[in-house]
């Protein structure tokens, strides 16, 4: 990850970014939903700091981040009024280091998208400080398409699993469920519908959000119900994964 060069001054971040709301609320618009009510997030994988500036610039400030190492770098050079969404996979001994990066403002700027077990979210927990008197958000990631590519709990013990995080895990929040789906295959999108449906109910949560759709098809997620999604590279262009 270079934090400082390497700017590609063709892609039109402002113009992209404000493009891929004007989309958001048009789809909230035809599901008869608040458009407040979808978050999104700026997928910023592999993109150089100058890059996420112009984002904060235009007024968005939700970041998102695949790898923890990029994430943290990122935190000690952005200002405080960025909010850190973490969606790539993470392995439990660098919890620690991931949310270390908060310890001189606050666990509630990191959301983490990617738990899928009861030892990462025993490994998040245990890494905030006792000092801070916020909550770590969660979601719990679900392994919709069967795929044996996808990270992310079976759905049918997506329900337990989640009883066991807000049972033993005190200084986390769940927030919601968040699934990859597989290429083209909205069933994805109701199937994490209907798991977050059982988890609600198991916890007598009805304010569980999700987290589905990216580039490809957020606003087919909307449809669906998202109230989270992942917008990448129609916001900041094309990747460069020679560095990864």
């Amino acid at each position: 990850m270079s934090t400082n060069e390497d700017t590609d001054t063709t892609v039109d971040i402002a113009g992209n970014l404000a493009d891929v709301k004007a989309r958001i609320r048009a789809a909230c618009e035809a599901a008869g939903k608040d458009p407040s009510s979808v978050r999104l997030v700026a997928v910023s994988k592999t993109k150089p700091v100058p890059m996420l500036q112009q984002c904060l610039d235009a007024g968005h400030t939700i970041m998102g981040e695949n790898y923890a190492q990029e994430l943290v770098e990122k935190v000690g050079i952005l200002p405080d009024t960025v909010h850190w969404h973490f969606i790539g996979g993470l392995q439990s001994n660098k919890a620690t280091m991931l949310v270390g990066a908060f310890k001189n403002s606050t666990v509630d700027r990191l959301t983490v998208e990617t738990v899928s077990s009861l030892k990462l979210a025993s490994k998040l927990n245990n890494a905030v400080p006792d000092t801070d008197s916020t909550l770590l958000k969660i979601f719990v990631q679900v392994n919709t398409s069967g795929e044996d590519s996808k990270s992310g709990v079976e759905a049918d013990e997506c329900a337990a699993l989640c009883q066991d995080i807000v049972a033993k895990c005190p200084k986390l929040h769940l927030q919601g469920l968040m699934t990859i789906g597989a290429p083209d295959d909205e069933s994805c999108f109701t199937a994490l519908a209907e798991c977050r449906d059982a988890v609600a109910s198991s916890l007598g949560r009805a304010d569980l959000e999700l987290s589905m759709g990216m580039s490809g098809d957020f606003e087919a997620a909307i449809a669906a119900g998202a109230t989270n999604v992942r917008v990448g590279s129609t916001i900041f262009g094309a990747r460069d994964y020679s560095t990864k």
